[in-house]
């Protein structure tokens, strides 16, 4: 257990890094328009929550990448991880393309969904380069996949380092425009978002086709459709959960959208620090996803329930220790982002809904990764349907709206979803593994 504890934990760290230097990109926009008053800070809450819809369907799509990888490199198909790669890319370059469409789409349905006129009014341009970025997103994804099922997570840490450390500067030049630069204000920092992400993504294809480290990995392999759309079908039914259990984050905000300015700025604050807390399961998700479909492709069942078992310890303590600091900073942290006491108010009452929620989302991300090590998804996709879309949202609107809870009252309907999906997600994998009689039946 120790020594697999021990792999977990240096498997997940520049994962965590990795996510965290990407996530970083909507705090740092929150800290540098939050000087511009409330209007920007919420015309880029509703952006980001559009964006994570999406961001998460495309990881979920293309982290079959990864899987399959993984399986190869344990199987000892070292020459079909180069096609994979290939085939991979083509794949990520086309759902970034279908990615950057479906936010664009979402703004056009913004008049439609109750929100603040000024707030949409704010949004265009911001919002157009945000979905441009989804391409060049989509593109670091399956680089970062494939380094991390091979052996080589820290690559990931640093190209996505590369794009944070990117987006401060542009985000200053644009945002302000000093000297003879016009400041852009909220739309500068959409444009930085795209030139930072752009520059990872070709720093990224430049290492594969440059190093010596990565020769192996460039061999000649041809595309083919059957095998993109193989890749394809392995990966949609994750990226329809994320999408499921993301999506309904956005509703949620959508939904605090309708109680002011105020709440769906503090919503914004609050969201922009959870995301930054959110890569460490997500990360646990992932490491634990590669290691089970390396035990996997290696045959070793026990291995898989010992690699999964430490991953659910290890990641239940570490988010019980960021709820503890979201229940008793979280008013400190909001009142360092952002001086409007409405808003800190706001962001600090969601934040004390956030902190339980902390230890419910390590299971859930735990055991999502699990399954899909085993290339179990369809199962997981359902259950976040079901317990986000018919249990969650609707609670969610009583909670908040008949029971006068207001904007938290919104997130504690969401918060009883997640326990339901990390419930059954559990049973799934005891039973898969033989852990338990039988895996539930959807």
């Amino acid at each position: 257990m120790v020594s697999e504890l021990r792999g977990i934990a240096g498997l997940a760290l520049p994962i965590v890094i990795g996510l965290a230097a990407s996530t970083f990109h909507g705090v740092v926009d929150s800290i540098m328009l939050g000087p511009l008053g409330a209007v920007p800070l919420a015309a880029a809450g509703l952006a980001a929550a559009a964006s994570l819809i999406v961001t998460s369907a495309v990881w979920g799509t293309l982290s079959a990448v990864a899987v399959r990888a993984g399986q190869a490199k344990w199987a000892r198909q070292n020459r079909h991880i180069c096609a994979i790669l290939r085939n991979g890319l083509a794949l990520g370059a086309g759902v970034g393309v279908v990615a950057a469409l479906a936010m664009a789409l979402v703004w056009a349905l913004l008049p439609w969904l109750g929100q603040p006129p000024e707030v949409i009014a704010a949004t265009p341009g911001y919002w157009a380069f945000v979905s441009l970025t989804l391409v060049p997103f989509s593109i670091s994804v399956v680089f970062r996949c494939t380094f991390e099922a091979v052996g080589r997570p820290w690559l990931g840490v640093a190209f996505a380092s590369v794009s944070l450390g990117a987006k401060v500067p542009l985000n200053l030049l644009l945002i302000h425009g000093p000297g003879p630069l016009p400041p852009l204000g909220l739309m500068g920092a959409g444009l930085a978002t795209l030139l930072a992400e752009t520059l990872a993504a070709a720093v990224a294809w430049a290492y594969w086709r440059r190093a010596r480290a990565m020769r192996r990995l460039r061999l000649r392999r041809p595309v083919l459709a059957t095998e993109v759309a193989s890749c394809a079908r392995e990966g949609a039914p994750l990226g329809l959960l994320n999408m499921a259990e993301t999506g309904a984050m956005a509703v949620v905000t959508l939904m605090i959208g309708t109680f002011g300015t105020a709440a769906l700025a503090g919503n914004q604050v609050a969201l922009s620090v959870g995301g930054v807390f959110y890569v460490l399961p997500m990360a646990f998700s992932g490491a634990v996803a590669v290691r089970v479909a390396q035990e996997q492709g290696a045959g070793r069942p026990d291995a898989m329930r010992a690699v999964t078992l430490a991953a659910l310890g290890l990641a239940v303590g570490c988010m019980a220790v960021v709820g503890a600091i979201m229940w008793f900073g979280g008013r400190t942290i909001a009142a360092a982002i952002v001086e409007d006491p409405a808003v800190i108010l706001a962001a600090a009452a969601i934040f004390a809904v956030f902190a339980p929620m902390q230890i419910a989302d390590a299971v859930q991300s735990v055991m999502l990764g699990a399954l899909r090590g085993l290339s179990d998804t369809a199962y997981p996709a359902t259950v976040s349907m079901v317990a986000y879309w018919t249990l969650g949202l609707p609670l969610g609107w009583v909670i908040a709206h008949h029971l006068g809870q207001g904007a938290p009252g919104v997130w504690m309907g969401y918060f009883v979803a997640l326990i339901g999906s990390a419930l059954l997600l559990s049973l799934r994998f005891a039973g898969r593994t033989g852990l338990r009689g039988a895996a539930p039946a959807v």
